[in-house]
Parts: C-alpha cells; structure tokens; sequence
C-alpha cells in the first residue's frame, strides 16, 4: 500500500526550498551567500501594527476561536481600505472573506470551484503555487501566455478557443511576480470582458498591490463595473506591511465564490488567530505612511540594482512595484545554468525563470529584499564574472 497520494508524490519539489539547501550548504563550507531568491521582504512590520497585537493578545477574551470567515473588525477594515484606496464598497458579510494568508486562500479557492479535469487559465510565467494548486485539485493548467513586449499583459489571441470556452477559471496577478509587471485599469477591463465572453470566472492575486515606486498606484479588478459578476481578488498584508509570517489576508468580490471558499475552509481551519486579524484591522485602517516608507527604501535598492545589471550588460526593464526585476540571462547561458553560475562563482542566489513556467526560460527573479550596501556588494561579485563563459550546456 503506498503511503503516499499519487497527488503529493507527483508534486514537483519546491524550488525555493531546494535553493535553501544548497544555500546551508555554502555556508558550511564559510561562503557569504547573499539570497535573493525568495520574495521574502526583510523590512520590519510597523510597531503600530506590533504594538495592537501585543494589547490584543493581552484580552483573553481574543483567545477563542475566530468565526470561520473571519472577525467582523478585520472585514470591515477591509471594506474600508477597499472603499478609500480604490474607490469600491464591499458587503463584509458576504463579499470578505479573511485568510491565513493569500496563497492559503489562492489553493483552497482552487479546490472549492474546481472539479477534476476543469480547465484553469494560469499565467505564464506565474507565481509557481497557481500551477500546483490547480494539480492538486485535479485541474488541468492551460498556459495564459503574457506578452513580454507589451509589459507582460495576457496575450489572450494564443489561447485556442476550445481552452477559452472549456475554461472555468482564470488566475490573474498585477503587480506581476516573477516580472514585476504593472498595468493600469484597461488591463482588467479587458480581463472581464474576456471572462463574460467565454463564460468563465477571475481570481486575481493582489498580493503585491501596495508595493509601488513614484506616481504609479496599482488598480483594482474590482474597480470594474461588473467586476464582482465574475471575479474574486485576493490581498495580503505579507508584502506591503512586512507581515509574511504572521498569516493574514483575505479575499474580496463574487458573494458565490466566497460562500465556496468559506465552507471548504470551515471544514479544514477555523481562520486566523484574532489578535492577528485585529493588528492587521488597524495596518489596513491606518493611513500607509509605513509602507510608503518601505517602498521608498525597495525603491532605492531597485535603482542600485538596476543601474548595476545595465552596467553590466544585463537587460531589466526597471519596475514599478514589486519587490523583484525580472532580468534577462546572457545568450550563452539556460535560466537554470546562469543561476547555477551566480551561486557557485559569486555566490548569489537568484531564482531561474523556468520556475515559473515555460515562457521563464531566459530570465532570472532577482529579489530587492536585503540592503543596499549587500545588492552593492552583489554588483561588486557580478562584476568580476565573465558572462560570455556559458553554461553546462
């Protein structure tokens, strides 16, 4: 008897977590590894945000169970970000839902709406957790190719019409990871057209929408009219408040899909820790001036870094939001090879495109997330390499 579903043992490992090990590994041997693999931002989280939870946890009455879609302080400050930042009301009774964290909420939506053999339409490149969470609820992933030369927009005309109309579901993702994509408004009008025209619902993952640099803030889905109709969008505190580990998001729009999600996760968790909800009630309901600070410092670090890859030769459109550039590999080198040649020769962890899909070969995900006197020091090693060398192949 195999211990072990045929779902698991076919999941293809973790990449990051590989990465990690040979990163242990290094340093054993006394290497000074700098990583900037994982999107992991090293920013602290506000003490404001500290400080409530701290007091929140001090009430005993917070030590029960949360209701299973979340405590109505942490869904009315949703409601209320929602209606300053975007300009959208949300009923927090049936249009919010709170999550122990986006990509918790991303898989199980995929489990809640998917039956086996359903089409998913799943950006290429993507997030790498779209396309395991469509394996593991039995899908199948048809590649939403995006187009590299119109800032990484779904190239909708390279999905045969058969996927478009068997379709049942479409996984969207601005400001974009791995590319570091931004679009404005249109990009999602088109988004839901398509959707209405072939009959297929949105989940669009926003979990980098308050990571922006100069005058551009990133828009909503639900900004557009009818939005609702046909899509859900899912927000996290991780990114813009330097919140990663303590679990807390949430999911806005289509009341259908939430009820879905809220009575697949009622049978499997019991939501987040109230203290938590409550903390990141008072981060959602404060007035950013925090993460406009952290984005003026991700900012200067990606301007560093930029300005060194082009120095190098290296080509990388410079972003606007994110906490990623998405750089091209030189010609003589795979996206796996020229990672490989980073970690071994300097000693630099990037991520290699093809983590995140077909369409990644030629790239690496170099992440903004240690300090600016490290990505110098990351210049610095890049510099003393010979790119024209190539890789294994």
């Amino acid at each position: 008897m195999a211990l072990v579903s045929r779902r698991v043992k076919h999941l293809p490992p973790y990449l990051f977590s590989k990465f990690q090990k040979r990163k242990e590994s290094l340093q054993a041997k006394g290497v000074d590894v700098i990583d900037l693999g994982i999107g992991a931002p090293d920013l602290p989280t506000p003490q404001f945000v500290v400080d409530e939870l701290i007091k929140e946890v001090g009430n005993s009455a917070n030590h029960r169970y949360s209701t299973y879609h979340g405590d109505a302080v942490f869904r009315e400050a949703v409601a209320e970000f929602y209606s300053r930042q975007y300009g959208v009301e949300l009923d927090p009774e049936k249009e919010i839902l709170a999550l122990i964290g986006s990509k918790e909420g991303i898989a199980h939506l995929l489990q809640a709406v998917i039956d086996p053999g359903d089409r998913v339409l799943v950006p290429d490149p993507g997030y790498p957790v779209y396309r395991t969470g469509v394996q593991l609820a039995g899908g199948k992933v048809v590649d939403l190719p995006l187009d590299s030369k119109a800032g990484y927009v779904p190239s909708y005309d390279q999905v045969s019409l058969v996927d478009a109309e068997h379709a049942k579901l479409m996984l969207l993702n601005y400001p974009g990871n791995p590319t570091a994509a931004t679009v404005n408004l249109s990009t999602f009008v088109e988004a839901v057209a398509f959707a209405r025209r072939h009959r297929l619902m949105i989940a669009h993952d926003a979990a980098y929408d308050l990571v922006t640099f100069g005058d551009y803030t990133a828009p909503s889905l639900m900004q557009v009219e009818g939005a609702k109709d046909v899509a859900v969008e899912f927000g996290s505190l991780s990114k813009g408040f330097g919140m990663t580990g303590w679990r807390i998001g949430y999911v806005v729009g289509n009341p259908t899909l939430i009820s879905a999600l809220t009575r697949l996760k009622s049978n499997i968790d019991t939501c987040q820790f109230l203290p938590i909800q409550k903390a990141a009630a008072k981060a959602l309901t404060s007035d950013l001036s925090e993460v406009k600070a952290h984005n003026a410092i991700y900012e200067e670090r990606m301007e560093v870094l930029h300005q060194a890859l082009t120095q190098l030769g290296l080509q990388a459109e410079k972003p606007k939001g994110t906490i990623f550039i998405w750089c091209k590999v030189p010609q003589s080198f795979s996206s796996i090879d020229f990672a490989d040649y980073l970690l071994e020769t300097a000693g630099v962890i990037v991520t290699p495109g093809t983590a995140f899909g077909p369409s990644g070969e030629g790239y690496v995900r170099i992440s903004l997330s240690v300090d600016k006197d490290r990505l110098k020091e990351v210049a610095d090693r890049l510099a003393q390499l010979d790119f024209n060398k190539g890789g294994s192949n």
